[in-house]
C-alpha cells in the first residue's frame, strides 16, 4: 500500500510515439528494497484491545511506524498479510536507489516485446535491434536536462535498510520483533482501564493496582506475541519468508512476504494463530483453578483467560483481513480453484462485518448484552464505545479493500517480464569517449551502454543520470568508464525472470540499471528500474 518523482526518465516502448523530440517525462520510481511490501505485505496482525477488564486484540493495520519497503510501494513481491491487520498485502516494486538523478530518454524502449538475444552484441559496432521505434525517437545524446555531475564514478546504489518499526525486542526464529511507539499508548490505556476494574475488585491494593495493571498489559501483549509467533513458525515451516513481527496499538502484525502456494497451507497458516490464543486461554483457566479467587493472581489469570478468548474469537470472524477471513478464502479457493474468487468472497464478508461492528457494538453495549447494566452506561461510555466501533470497522473495511487490491496485484505480476522490459544496449570499451559511445547507440537505436573489456566481457553500466550531467561540448573528452557503475553479481539478471521472481531479484540489489543476460551468459540488454516501475503501475491499472 510512496514513490518519489523525477523528470527526464527514459521512455519505455509503451510511451506515446508522437512525443516531440527532447520532451521530458516525469516518473516515480518506487522505494528501494527495504522492501514491500511488496506486495500484502501479508500480515497476520492480532486484534484490537477493547478498554474493558479483559482487553482483547484484533488484527490491525500496520502502524505508521513502519518503514516502506521496495515491494512496499505496491509491499513488499506480494507479501502475505494477516487478516486482522487491515494492512495491505503488497508486492513491492524494486526501485531505483534514493540517489537516482534524472535520466535522459532515448529511442525505442521496449514494453511488450523485447530485443532478441542477438540484438545485444559484444562488439562496439553492433547493437541494432529489430524493435519498433517511436515515431519521434529520443536519443541518449539529446535528452532532457538533469542534475548530477557525471564527471566521476557513479555512486553505488544504497543498500536497503533493514525493516524497522519501533524498538527491537529480539529475533525469535531469526525474525525481528519490534514494539511500535503506539504500543506504549495502548499499554497506558490498558493500565488505566484495568486499574479502575481492580479498584472495584481489590480495593485494598490502593495505588499498587496500577502496577498490577501494567503487568497485565505486558502479559497480555506477550500472549499476542505468541499468537503472531504461531503464524511465523507456520510460515517458516512452509518456506515463506517473514519480514518482521510488530506489536502495535491494535495488537500484532506478522509480515509474511509471500502467498501460500495451496489453499490447505493458507488455511493452516491462518488457523494456527487463533488456535494458540485458545490454547493460552485454556492454560490460564487451568492456572486460575489452582489459585485463590479474589486474589491478585486470580484476577490476573482471569483477565488473561478472557482477553485471549476475545482475541481468538475476534480473529476467527470469517472476513478479511481477519484470520477467519483467510480461512474462508482458503475454503473458497479450494472449491473454485481460483484464489481470486476466495479473496473476493472473503473481502465482501469482511466489509459486511465492518458495517456490523460499526452498528452492532454500540447497540450491544447499550442493551447490556456485553455485561454492563444500563445504569452504569453513561454518556462518556457511549462515546467511547462508538469511537472504538468506528476504529475497528475502519480497520476491517480498509483491510478487506487492501486484500482485494493485492490479489489483483498478484494476478498481474506475471506480466512483468525481464525480456520484454529490457532496453537494447551497445557494448563499448572503457576508453571510448562518451560522444562516440552515444553516436553508436543512436545509430543502433539503443538506449543503454555496457562497458566491456577487450574480450567483450561486461564490466560496468553507464548510468543515464550520469550522462545528462556532462555538457555536450565536454563529451568528446569524457571516457565512458568514468560514468559507469561497476557490475556486481546482483546486478546481473536472467532474461527469463518474470513476475515475483524478477521483483525479488531486483529488491535484493537495489540499483537504477541491471545487466540482462541469456542463460548462455550472452548480453541481452539493460533493464531500468524506472521501466519496471512504469510497467508495474500499468499492470495494476488494468481491470482483473
Amino acid at each position: 500500500m510512496d514513490e518519489s518523482g523525477g523528470s527526464g526518465q527514459p521512455r519505455s516502448g509503451t510511451d506515446e510515439a508522437t512525443e516531440r523530440h527532447g520532451e521530458q517525462r516525469a516518473s516515480s520510481p518506487p522505494a528501494a528494497g527495504a522492501t514491500r511490501s511488496g506486495p500484502e505485505r501479508p500480515e497476520h496482525p492480532t486484534g484490537p484491545t477493547p478498554p474493558t477488564a479483559a482487553p482483547g486484540t484484533s488484527e490491525a493495520a500496520p502502524s505508521p511506524d513502519r518503514p516502506h519497503d521496495p515491494t512496499d510501494s505496491a509491499r513488499g513481491a506480494a507479501a502475505h498479510s494477516d487478516p486482522s491487520s487491515g494492512a495491505e498485502d503488497g508486492a513491492e516494486v524494486p526501485g531505483a536507489s534514493p540517489d537516482q538523478a534524472e535520466a535522459p530518454a532515448g529511442p525505442g524502449s521496449p514494453d511488450e516485446a523485447g530485443p532478441s538475444a542477438q540484438d545485444a552484441p559484444h562488439g562496439p559496432s553492433d547493437g541494432a535491434h529489430p524493435h519498433p521505434e517511436p515515431e519521434h525517437p529520443r536519443t541518449l545524446a539529446h535528452s532532457g536536462t538533469g542534475t548530477g555531475t557525471g564527471t566521476g564514478k557513479a555512486q553505488p546504489p544504497r543498500r536497503g535498510r533493514e525493516p524497522g518499526g519501533g524498538l527491537l525486542m529480539g529475533r525469535p526464529f531469526g525474525v525481528p520483533v519490534y514494539v511500535a511507539p503506539s504500543w506504549f499508548l495502548v499499554a497506558a490505556l490498558i493500565t488505566w482501564v484495568f486499574g479502575g476494574q481492580l479498584d472495584r475488585v481489590l480495593p485494598e491494593l490502593g495505588a499498587l493496582r496500577y502496577l498490577v495493571s501494567l503487568f497485565f498489559a505486558v502479559a497480555f501483549y506477550a500472549s499476542v506475541l505468541v499468537h503472531e509467533l504461531a503464524h511465523t513458525v507456520a510460515a517458516l515451516r512452509f518456506k515463506l519468508p517473514v519480514r518482521r513481527i510488530q506489536l502495535q496499538f491494535f495488537g500484532g502484525v506478522s509480515e509474511i512476504e509471500k502467498e501460500a502456494e495451496t489453499p490447505g497451507r493458507e488455511f493452516v497458516l491462518s488457523f494456527v494463530g487463533p488456535l494458540l490464543s485458545l490454547v493460552l486461554s485454556g492454560l490460564f483457566y487451568l492456572a486460575m483453578l489452582a489459585v485463590e479467587p479474589g486474589t491478585v493472581p486470580g484476577v490476573l489469570l482471569a483477565g488473561l483467560m478472557i482477553s485471549n478468548l476475545i482475541v481468538a474469537a475476534f480473529n476467527l470472524l470469517p472476513g478479511l483481513p481477519l484470520d477467519g477471513g483467510r480461512m474462508l478464502r482458503a475454503v473458497v479457493w479450494k472449491i473454485t480453484g481460483r484464489p481470486m474468487s476466495g479473496t473476493i468472497a472473503a473481502a465482501w464478508v469482511g466489509r459486511a462485518l465492518a458495517v456490523s461492528v460499526l452498528i452492532g457494538l454500540p447497540l450491544l453495549t447499550q442493551s447490556g448484552a456485553l455485561g454492563a447494566t444500563q445504569d452504569h452506561v453513561g454518556g462518556m461510555d457511549t462515546v467511547t464505545d462508538a469511537l472504538l466501533a468506528a476504529i475497528l470497522a475502519a480497520i476491517i473495511w480498509t483491510g478487506a479493500g487492501n486484500s482485494l487490491r493485492m490479489a489483483r496485484l498478484r494476478e498481474h505480476l506475471p506480466e512483468l517480464r525481464a525480456r520484454s522490459l529490457t532496453r537494447r544496449a551497445v557494448p563499448v570499451e572503457t576508453s571510448t569517449p562518451l560522444s562516440e559511445a552515444l553516436r553508436r547507440a543512436n545509430e543502433a537505436g539503443a538506449r543503454a551502454l555496457v562497458v566491456v573489456d577487450a574480450d567483450g566481457e561486461p564490466l560496468s553500466l553507464v548510468r543515464e543520470a550520469a550522462i545528462v550531467g556532462v555538457p555536450e561540448h565536454r563529451r568528446p573528452w569524457v571516457a565512458v568508464s568514468g560514468l559507469a557503475q561497476d557490475l556486481t553479481d546482483g546486478m546481473r539478471v536472467s532474461a527469463e525472470l518474470a513476475g515475483e521472481a524478477l521483483l525479488d531479484t531486483l529488491r535484493a540489489t537495489p540499483a537504477t540499471e541491471y545487466l540482462v543476460v541469456e542463460d548462455s551468459g550472452e548480453i541481452y540488454g539493460v533493464l531500468s528500474a524506472a521501466d519496471v516501475e512504469r510497467a508495474f503501475v500499468k499492470a495494476m491499472a488494468r481491470p482483473s
